[in-house]
């Protein structure tokens, strides 16, 4: 059963922020009301959808009594019964506490883990994959860094998405992907193993994380070019150490500026993205129920080319769809890991 008292707390809270917004708040609140109206919106419709529910199952079993009524009392009790309990379980789910990076654009990071050549040629592949999925969710996507590897894989992969729930929907994706095929550069047909790590870090603004000048040091060296005209021959690339933590950020890019943007941009990402582990593992002692954590060491998914399949071992999903898969079609397997990890909060909650 949903808890009425709370129900009755939001509904409360959205008409007050209506009253708000109807009597002129002053400017510079409007905006923030404005946000906090919207988001409260959907569940406060649904509230009143569920209420409204619970109302008419109360009048159609009063109804009972009547001779005249009992007929259509009759007909309408088994539907609304029905209906409520799956209006019960979206409630719940829009009382889960939210995730304030959900709406945020997001840091994609690759690079090639164990498997030499190979890795770095499947960590071109994911890239590629993630590239299409933005596509396919008419995000923008903008690649920061993209080091290529002797073979035309990446030796590192850096890019940043921007559209509705980016964050949201790829967070799941942080961690060890595995793939097992015969690689380009194997003569014998033999299958092997290689791995390349992806992590999606939530972009954060300046407000967010404050880095003194006195942390970082700036240092800038020659890009590396593709060789004749497209050698980069200024000092423009640019390496930016954070000091009390030991992270490096490099961008390379033709204008030492643009670097110095983008390197700063990953930075606070990188930064923020610890802040919010420190802060959530402060929370809750285990979090092995939490599929989002973002735990770069843990082998999260496996690609096997030879059967076409694809495992998620997080949560047991195995689709036997990889080229479609490798196209970008992620929206089965996000989902479902979406789902896991609601299910789970659920009962972590009602517990």
């Amino acid at each position: 059963m949903v808890p009425f008292d709370k129900l009755a707390q939001i509904t409360q809270r959205f008409e007050f922020l209506e009253a708000q917004l109807h009597a002129g708040a002053a400017p510079a609140e409007i905006a923030r009301i404005s946000r906090e109206y919207s988001d409260l919106k959907p569940v406060a419709d649904q509230i009143a959808a569920y209420t409204r529910a619970l109302d008419d199952l109360a009048e159609a079993e009063a109804m009972l009594a009547d001779p005249e009524m009992k007929a259509l009392a009759e007909d309408e009790i088994p539907a609304l019964k029905a209906r409520i309990p799956e209006m019960e379980q979206a409630l719940r789910l829009a009382l889960l506490p939210k995730d304030a990076a959900d709406a945020r654009p997001a840091i994609l990071e690759i690079r090639p883990g164990t498997g030499g050549e190979e890795a770095s040629l499947f960590a071109g592949d994911l890239a590629r994959m993630y590239q299409r999925y933005a596509e396919r969710m008419g995000w923008r996507f903008e690649v920061l860094e993209s080091s290529a590897s002797d073979l035309g894989g990446i030796k590192e992969f850096t890019a940043h998405i921007t559209g509705e729930g980016v964050y949201a929907r790829l967070k799941y994706e942080s961690g060890v992907h595995r793939v097992q095929r015969v690689p380009e550069t194997e003569a014998q047909g033999r299958i092997h193993t290689s791995a390349a790590t992806v992590a999606v870090l939530p972009e954060a603004e300046e407000v967010d994380i404050d880095i003194p000048a006195s942390d970082i040091r700036i240092d800038t060296m020659r890009s590396s070019g593709a060789g004749g005209q497209h050698v980069n021959t200024t000092d423009s690339a640019v390496r930016i150490t954070h000091l009390p933590t030991g992270i490096i950020v490099t961008s390379s890019e033709k204008s030492q500026h643009r670097n110095r943007e983008i390197a700063m941009q990953v930075l606070r990402a990188r930064l923020f993205e610890a802040e919010r582990e420190r802060l959530a593992n402060a929370r809750a002692a285990d979090r092995k129920a939490q599929i989002g954590s973002g735990d770069r060491s843990e082998r999260i998914r496996t690609y096997n080319f030879p059967q076409g399949r694809m495992t998620d071992h997080r949560i047991n999903l195995t689709l036997y769809a990889l080229p479609q898969i490798m196209a970008g079609d992620l929206g089965e397997i996000i989902d479902a890991l979406t789902a896991h990890d609601q299910a789970a909060r659920l009962a972590e909650m009602e517990g």
